[in-house]
Order: structure tokens, then C-alpha cells, then sequence
């Protein structure tokens, strides 16, 4: 069995000295890094896990996680990492992965637990013949039961042979997310150093940033909205950060110009990825816009009926649980966009729009519109089962003060009537809590 990561051991190697991961107090080498993945490895063969059984990782980032992982992939396992966070359920985890073992790594820890279920899905098969190391993740499952994805962890590392320069960077996405494990890897392959943190905070990000002058903030447009309206940005020493990159939803153009003020001297640029095919390159047409090129080596983009396709060579071996979604090797992203020459503009997901009477309602269009409004420290739009209609606009909304809800919906739907079609207008306002607004992933939530 030949091994897919011996180039990225071997890069490790020769930084011996250089600091891979900071991580709650302390630096970690990757002269270290390379000494625990050896040792991970005798431990598995001593702990009885064999070539091709798929393992649950139970943990969050942590250098002793990922040479875990790193021995694993080594070893020709299928690896499913799982956070405490996790979107899915434990026991669906297990079935849908048939996982034949867990590693507990909670608590700085290491216990080690023999399911008892054998692998028999033909592709887990199939890696495990060729003796190919897997990767299963899981979607949301806004629509239905979550699907199990898996990866050939073969082809997803050959994109970090190309070593790029070595960058400071939190480690924000989680690490059951395939944009997490994008981000490690990216920066261990370029001898960067990954730094964790031990919760999401906008004062903990901002802390860490001060403490380690991390460069690169990697995350999502609902964190950086609850960053900037939060009071804590002037209480730290931000001066080291030169990039914030965001995705996995709509950024709101108000929350970006309001990034851009705070942050005049960082670059921002929006990244695009689905779990499915991989994390794209992308190129923001300026500093500020919306609009996006994505697309690099292995990966293909087309437009069709107003929904971005991609043939990617990263692409996922398939769902363990669901039919294929490629045509002839392109997958349908449901993800709607306007179109500018070689520039995108993402719109939103399919499954998000609101049909009011046949008529789309794109909701991220909508909180635009209501963010303008003063009192307002977010909102979610959705859409609502409606007798005559179809589906009715629904606007959940969080207030900086009290307000109530009567007053608040007269003057959103007063702004809203002034820059959006009568059919946009919410016909329901409910006060919420912002907290309750957004997933583990700190992404919105929408479906209600």
C-alpha cells in the first residue's frame, strides 16, 4: 500500500523546528508532529485496528487529534471526525459510516471502542481493497436525512502537493466540515501554523488574533455580522491580520461594507466550496464586491437555467445513503447566481427560496433591506406554509433594544416596500434571540 501523505510527513521533516499548531498555551512542531504520527500508528496496530476499518474521531482540533488522523489516512483507514458539536446524531453516525471503531479524544484524552458493525458498503469496500484511505463527512440535512460523503483522502491530498507560503491562521471552521479540513491542511502543507481555540466567541477570536498575530481569519458572514456588532474589536490588537476570508452562506452586502470599515486594511475575500467537490480557488473582483471568481486546477464551472454546476478532479467518491447528483461527472451545487462575464454573484441556496404565489424570494435579499433599518441586530428570513399563497415571508428578527412587534413590522415592512416588490414583504415579523439564529457552523438557520 503506497502512502498518499508521505510527501507531507516528509515536508514536516525537514521544518522539524518550525511551530505547526499553538494550541491552548503551547507550540507544537512539526519535528513533533512527525514523532506522534509515527507513535499513533504503533498504537492503532497495538490497539488491533486494522488496514481499511473505518474509525470515528471524537474531538475537536488539537495537535494530538490530527496526527490521529494523519495516522490513520497513513494506515489506509476511512476516517469520520466528529465534533461534540456535530450537526448529526451519534447512533446515525455510526450506522450510516458503519464504523468498526471509535477513538474518544475529548477531554485531552484517548479511549479506543470496537463497534462491533463490519464495513459492507461496495465504495468502503472498494478503498479498502486498494487500500486507499477514506474520508466521511455529513451533510446538514436542511432537507432531509443528513448524507453521508465520502472522500478518497488519495485524491483530496494530492491538492496540497502544491506548497504554498506559510501563513498564522485559526483554525475557525469546525473539523467535521469539509472546509475545516481544507483549512488545516493548507496550512500544514504550506508550514504555517494552525492555531485552535476553545470556543467561537467574537472576544476569544479577537484575543487569539492579538496573542498568536494570526494573519488569516477564516470564516463565516454570520460570525463576522455578530463580530462587528459586538463592542469588542477596539479592545484588542488586531494589526497582525492581513486576510479574512468567508463562505458557506450569502454575505449580506451590508455586513461586508461594514467588515470593510472595521478592517480597511484587510484584504476580504469570499471563498466557495460544497462538501461534494472541494474547496475552490477564488478571486474577489475587488476588495468589498460580492462578485467572485472561483474555479482553478481540477475544477470546471458552467452556469445553467441560473444554478452553478462544477466537474471537480477532488470530487467525493458518492453518498453512502443517497443516489449520485453528478451528470456525466458535473454536480449541481442548487446554489442560484447572477452572472457577469467570468464573475459570480451567489444568490442563494435553491432549497432556501420562498415561493410566494410562484413568485422566488430570495431571503438573504430581503435581510438585506431589513439590516438597513436602525434597532436591528440581525434577522433570518424564511419562508411559512400559506393556504392562498404557497409560502409567506417570515421575518425573525433580534433588536439591539426593546421594541415591540407590532412597531417593529410597520417599519420593516414600510423600508421593505421602498426598495423591494410587494410580494417580498414580510407578512409575519417574530422577536427572537440572535443566539438561536445560527447552527454550530455559525451559519443561519432557515428552516424553521
Amino acid at each position: 500500500m503506497s502512502d498518499p501523505l508521505a510527501f507531507l510527513i516528509d515536508r514536516f521533516g525537514r521544518a522539524s523546528d518550525s511551530v505547526a499548531f499553538a494550541h491552548r498555551g503551547r507550540s507544537f512542531t512539526y519535528g513533533e508532529m512527525v514523532a506522534l504520527s509515527k507513535a499513533s500508528r504503533a498504537w492503532l496496530r497495538v490497539s488491533g485496528v486494522g488496514v481499511g476499518d473505518i474509525v470515528i474521531v471524537l474531538g475537536d482540533y488539537s495537535p494530538e487529534v490530527f496526527c490521529l488522523l494523519l495516522a490513520l489516512l497513513q494506515n489506509g483507514n476511512t476516517v469520520v471526525p466528529v465534533t461534540s458539536e456535530s450537526i448529526v446524531e451519534s447512533a446515525a453516525i455510526r450506522e450510516l459510516s458503519e464504523a468498526t471503531w471509535i477513538v474518544d479524544c475529548r477531554d485531552g484524552g484517548r479511549a479506543i471502542e470496537a463497534t462491533g458493525l463490519t464495513a459492507e458498503h461496495p465504495m468502503l469496500q472498494r478503498l479498502k481493497t486498494g487500500g486507499r484511505p477514506g474520508l466521511i463527512l455529513f451533510s446538514s440535512g436542511s432537507t432531509g436525512r443528513p448524507k453521508a460523503i465520502l472522500h478518497d483522502m488519495s485524491v483530496v491530498a494530492e491538492k496540497f502537493r502544491r506548497q504554498g507560503p506559510p501563513v498564522v491562521a485559526i483554525a475557525f471552521l469546525m473539523l467535521d466540515h469539509f472546509g475545516g479540513i481544507n483549512t488545516v491542511f493548507a496550512i500544514l502543507s504550506g508550514l504555517g501554523t494552525v492555531v485552535t481555540v476553545a470556543d467561537r466567541s467574537p472576544a476569544t477570536i479577537c484575543r487569539t488574533i492579538q496573542d498568536y498575530r494570526v494573519e488569516i481569519l477564516p470564516t463565516t458572514p454570520s460570525f463576522l455580522n455578530v463580530l462587528i456588532r459586538s463592542d469588542v474589536i477596539p479592545q484588542f490588537d488586531l494589526s497582525s491580520l492581513t486576510k479574512i476570508t468567508y463562505g458557506t452562506e450569502v454575505m449580506p452586502q451590508r455586513t461586508l461594507d461594514r467588515v470593510r470599515a472595521a478592517f480597511p486594511r484587510v484584504v476580504l475575500q469570499q471563498t466557495y466550496g460544497l462538501s461534494e467537490v472541494g474547496v475552490l480557488r477564488s478571486k474577489s473582483r475587488e476588495d468589498g464586491s460580492l462578485w467572485v471568481r472561483v474555479g482553478g486546477d481540477g475544477f470546471q464551472t458552467k452556469v445553467a437555467d441560473g444554478i452553478l454546476w462544477i466537474k471537480s478532479d477532488f470530487a467525493m467518491v458518492g453518498y453512502l445513503n443517497a443516489p449520485s447528483e453528478f451528470d456525466d461527472g458535473w454536480f449541481n451545487t442548487r446554489d442560484l447566481v447572477d452572472v457577469d462575464g467570468e464573475w459570480l454573484r451567489i444568490l442563494g441556496r435553491d432549497t432556501d427560496l420562498i415561493n410566494v404565489a410562484g413568485q422566488k424570494v430570495y431571503p438573504a435579499e430581503v435581510e438585506e433591506a431589513i439590516l438597513e433599518l436602525d434597532n436591528i441586530r440581525d434577522v433570518v428570513v424564511y419562508g411559512e406554509p400559506h393556504l392562498l399563497v404557497g409560502q409567506a415571508v417570515v421575518a425573525r428578527v433580534a433588536t439591539i433594544q426593546p421594541e415591540s412587534a407590532a412597531s417593529l413590522k410597520q417599519r420593516i415592512r414600510t423600508t421593505c416596500a421602498s426598495r423591494l416588490a410587494a410580494f417580498k414583504l414580510p407578512t409575519k415579523v417574530v422577536l427572537g434571540d440572535d443566539a438561536d439564529f445560527y447552527s454550530a457552523r455559525l451559519k443561519k438557520r432557515r428552516q424553521v
